[in-house]
């Protein structure tokens, strides 16, 4: 390619670096070609990169998927030992408060210029916060159990080259930040058109398509839990004594499985998001023997512009086949007491923890108790939002509402206390958030729900669920078994393309 037209041209490039010192410079391409999946196989370094998108398309998500490999930043915490690589350097320390907080000044000297017409994500710190990470921001939760997996609770790649597709208009946007230092403009103009030229370059490359076969997969993998059954059992009779002594309404206990897996995690992703393709589906690689894919059917916490948004999701029945029995479905689902009960008590949660950051008198339930319809199933379905208060950034609005009461209990304090005492070990990413933070001071994260941690040869996958005062253990445990296992049928469709 000769001749690659940039946006914004080199004569208005000068005049935004007054504004700020990040500039988010592109090349834009019709996408009628290859597919996210595609190109990044072709980007993709095998050590650092990353792939977010949606199999579902509403309002609310859909439009666009996000993908980049060999961040500027990279960015870990294990517990309070943080370690930043960067520009081949690597820099060790404790951290004073709590890690987020050493992201959040690590990100506070990019002051991004906002320029009209961009996508939500612009470039930022792209990565996950372990649910044991809540430890920091909820001292009372207390120390967790054992770590049997050794991950490190944060893990953030600072990107500022990456590609946008957007599904809407069909295009492609190759972006590279210019990161204007002690006034050097010509120099940091160049560095980014540098940067797209080496992308569009590996985007013109070939590539042989793998294909996936879509016949049925026999069921195969046999995985092991770390929690016996009865273990478990006793883990919802226990709780349902805190229940009943008014300590706690609900409790989400969970195991986690694991099975021998060594292949390609792009290879996964397209199998989990063939046989359980969800609103937020997600492919991190983070190292050369760690990478984390999921498929989530909830968003954590959003933040665009001052608007804090969560959107609790309780209450879920397979499609019909018809439209009527579809109908009769949701009015079932809508009916069901016990549903509604947990769902209310989700939506108080969400009220609760957007008010903690939102300014008074703000927060608002603008969608109450819809049904939201996806390709395999429906959900009863919430919006919350609140208008952040001037004194809070997105990295508060992440401590005010880590971690979800979806994947907590309620009261949310006390009822992570117990999740701590009951299980055998450290929960990891599950629970957690899968998400970004933007140069621009947005957020946008998922729970990492029917996700899998791939390492050293191993698949780990966690499920649990809700406990009320009517659960039946046995019942309960069936129902963790059977969220994990429609995510083992992903790896047992992907070892077969290998």
């Amino acid at each position: 390619m000769t001749s690659l037209p940039l946006f914004p041209a080199r004569s208005e490039f000068e005049q935004l670096a007054k504004k700020g010192n990040l500039i988010p410079i592109y090349a834009e391409f019709v996408a009628d070609y290859d597919t996210p999946t595609a190109v990044f196989e072709k980007i993709d370094n095998g050590f650092r990169s990353f792939l977010f998108e949606s199999a579902e398309s509403n309002d609310h998500v859909g439009r666009y998927s996000f993908l980049g490999s060999d961040p500027r930043i990279y960015f870990e915490a294990r517990g309070k030992q943080v370690v930043i690589e960067e520009n081949g350097g690597r820099r060790e320390f404790e951290s004073a408060a709590d890690p987020l907080t050493d992201l959040q000044q690590l990100m506070a000297g990019y002051r991004t210029v906002d320029l009209p017409g961009m996508p939500p994500f612009t470039g930022g710190a792209v990565g996950y916060i372990g649910y044991d990470a809540v430890r920091f921001f909820e001292p009372t939760v207390g120390e967790p159990p054992p770590d049997e997996l050794g991950l490190p609770e944060m893990v953030f790649l600072v990107t500022d080259t990456f590609l946008v597709f957007d599904h809407r208009f069909r295009r492609l946007k190759v972006f590279a930040n210019a990161f204007i230092d002690e006034g050097k403009i010509e120099e940091a103009y160049e560095l980014a058109a540098q940067k797209i030229r080496r992308i569009v370059d590996k985007l013109e490359e070939p590539t042989k398509p793998q294909l996936m076969n879509a016949a049925p997969v026999p069921a195969s993998l046999r995985p092991r839990s770390n929690t016996a059954p009865e273990e478990f059992h006793e883990m919802v009779r226990k709780a349902k004594r805190h229940i009943e002594a008014g300590d706690i309404f609900q409790m989400v206990p969970s195991q986690r499985f694991e099975a021998g897996f060594d292949g390609n995690p792009l290879t996964l992703y397209r199998a989990l998001r063939f046989v359980n393709p969800s609103p937020y589906m997600f492919c991190l690689r983070l190292g050369e023997r760690f990478a984390l894919v999921g498929s989530s059917p909830e968003v954590h916490v959003r933040l665009r512009g001052k608007e804090v948004e969560i959107r609790p999701i309780a209450g879920t029945r397979k499609r019909g086949g018809t439209s009527e029995e579809d109908e009769h479905l949701a009015e079932e689902l809508l009916a069901d007491p016990k549903e509604r009960a947990e769902h209310l008590m989700l939506v108080d949660l969400a009220r609760n923890d957007v008010g903690r950051i939102s300014r008074y008198g703000t927060v608002k339930v603008t969608e109450f108790m819809a049904i939201e319809r996806y390709s395999h199933v429906m959900h009863i379905v919430s919006n919350v939002v609140g208008e952040l208060d001037p004194g809070y950034s997105a990295y508060d609005v992440m401590r005010a509402t880590f971690p979800a009461g979806t994947v907590s209990g309620a009261p949310k304090v006390r009822a992570m206390q117990l999740i701590y005492e009951f299980e055998k070990g450290k929960r990891g990413v599950y629970a957690g958030a899968v998400g970004y933070f933007g140069f621009d001071g947005q957020l946008d994260s998922c729970i990492a729900l029917r996700s899998v941690v791939l390492k050293d040869g191993t698949a780990y996958v966690q499920a649990g669920g809700g406990v009320v005062a009517d659960s039946e253990p046995d019942l309960e445990y069936q129902e963790s078994v059977n969220k994990a296992m429609a995510t083992f049928r992903a790896i047992e469709r992907a070892e077969q393309m290998r």
